[in-house]
């Protein structure tokens, strides 16, 4: 018999997650998975008290992973259909789902289950004969404690993400030493992120940068991302990033930058028929 619970400890699916990754066809975004998805409520899936997968849901009520170990009497297809289209008093309503084009069998679920879809952002790696080493790099310097305060502020006020969530989050990378800064006359004028992963990926390097408004244009994001990626490399990492499909220009520092987009995230609208 199957039965739906709450999963208390993430730790309870280490098994699991080592292999939803291993079945991906590329490296998944870092923000989504290991920075949305640890917040989001996770549900596992039992046959007799044994556990056969897991499914995580973000308070908005989208799927953002989904995974059935295989050989078990019910199907990763039939668990999906059910809980997205009749619903689950566990669970609760399922509106939709955000995956990766790189996770071939969640999103062959999700497209069999789908009403309305659209590609939410672009996920990005160095193309295979683009140097991972540059020349002369911008002269980035990694953030320390004291200056918290002005990273958050300056996020604050240049992509408007919330000043309680960024002093979590910076604080954060500074500790980890995976947050950098360019200050031009003492003014902070671009942010780069050199993320490692702890478990899984641990290859790659996840790269995330901002620029401030009035140097938009100029060329300063694609030399933080010069920067980053010979960071990576020095560590012997492999750089990725991502952006959302609207960005246009940071699309074009990415790819002025030597990446190359073959992914895409994808938003699923699914729910009740």
């Amino acid at each position: 018999m199957l039965t739906i619970k709450k999963v208390e400890s993430l730790s309870q699916l280490n098994h699991f997650k080592k292999a939803y990754f291993q079945s991906s066809t590329s490296p998944l975004d870092g923000m989504w998975h290991f920075g949305f998805v640890p917040m989001a409520t996770h549900f596992g899936f039992y046959i007799d008290n044994t556990l056969i997968g897991f499914c995580c849901i973000n308070d908005d009520g989208y799927l953002l992973q989904f995974y059935v170990a295989t050989n078990n009497e019910i199907t990763e297809q039939a668990l999906f259909s059910s809980i997205t289209k009749q619903g689950n008093d566990v669970i609760g309503c399922v509106k939709g789902a955000f995956v990766s084009t790189a996770e071939p069998h969640y999103l062959s679920l999700c497209l069999d289950n789908a009403t309305v879809f659209e590609v939410n952002s672009l996920m990005y790696q160095l193309a295979p004969k683009v140097s991972k080493l540059g020349g002369e790099l911008l002269p980035m310097a990694m953030a320390v404690n004291h200056q918290l305060a002005q990273f958050v502020q300056f996020a604050a006020v240049n992509i408007g993400a919330p000043e309680s969530w960024l002093e979590s989050y910076y604080g954060h990378l500074i500790a980890r030493e995976e947050l950098f800064g360019y200050w031009l006359d003492g003014q902070l004028m671009a942010t780069g992120e050199c993320r490692e992963f702890d478990e899984h990926q641990r290859e790659y390097a996840d790269l995330g940068m901002i620029v401030a408004q009035s140097m938009r244009g100029q060329g300063l994001a694609q030399k933080v991302l010069h920067f980053l990626k010979d960071y990576a490399a020095r560590k012997g990492l492999n750089p990725m990033c991502s952006t959302e499909c609207g960005n246009v220009a940071a699309q074009k520092a990415i790819t002025h930058a030597g990446f190359i987009s073959t992914n895409r995230i994808v938003k699923f609208e699914l729910g009740p028929e």
